[in-house]
């Protein structure tokens, strides 16, 4: 199989997945290993893919029809981060990245799209198994989460819900 044919065929997976799929699960498809296929998504998205990287693996980039969204401003703990997430996605919104403002780089974005509970606890043991920091510990807590939602009301309820954990992150 010749590289541009294994990229093909990662375009026809992520185009039919109905969940993200890792560079690991593909480097074991195509028998190569999974720097070879981070490489292929590289290309991919040099070529015009909306290729994005989640806690879970690769998916194209989806909004569900009639989402709207919505950037919200939060500031917590580390140790807060499940109990946040667990907010938002209780009020049937989705978390879709999170964003700071590094002093050095800029923006700095990190895809989540999580959507339920298993998608958190997910996140959260991605996290205790690598020795990484969250991006909000570069702000002091500060970050941005672009939130999906239905209704204008779904909206109003991720951010009562979060104002009254003491989250959302508002001028005083």
């Amino acid at each position: 199989m010749t590289n541009a044919e294994r990229r093909a065929q990662i375009q026809a997976a992520l185009s039919e997945a109905t969940e993200a799929i890792s560079a690991t699960t593909f480097a074991k498809r195509f028998g190569v290993s999974r720097q070879t296929v981070v490489g292929d998504i590289a290309l991919m998205r040099a070529h015009g893919d909306q290729v994005i990287a989640t806690p879970q693996g690769y998916q194209y980039e989806r909004t569900a029809s009639g989402e709207q969204q919505a950037v919200i401003v939060c500031r917590h703990t580390p140790a807060q981060t499940e109990d946040e997430m667990s907010l938002i996605v209780a009020t049937g919104a989705a978390l879709l990245d999170v964003a700071v403002d590094h002093p050095v780089y800029g923006e700095l974005r990190g895809q989540l799209q999580i959507r339920t509970q298993t998608d958190i606890t997910l996140f959260m043991a991605h996290l205790r198994q690598h020795p990484a920091k969250l991006l909000s510990e570069l702000t002091g807590g500060v970050h941005l989460h672009t939130i999906a939602y239905s209704t204008p009301a779904q909206l109003t309820a991720v951010k009562t819900t979060l104002r009254n954990a003491g989250y959302l992150y508002e001028e005083g």
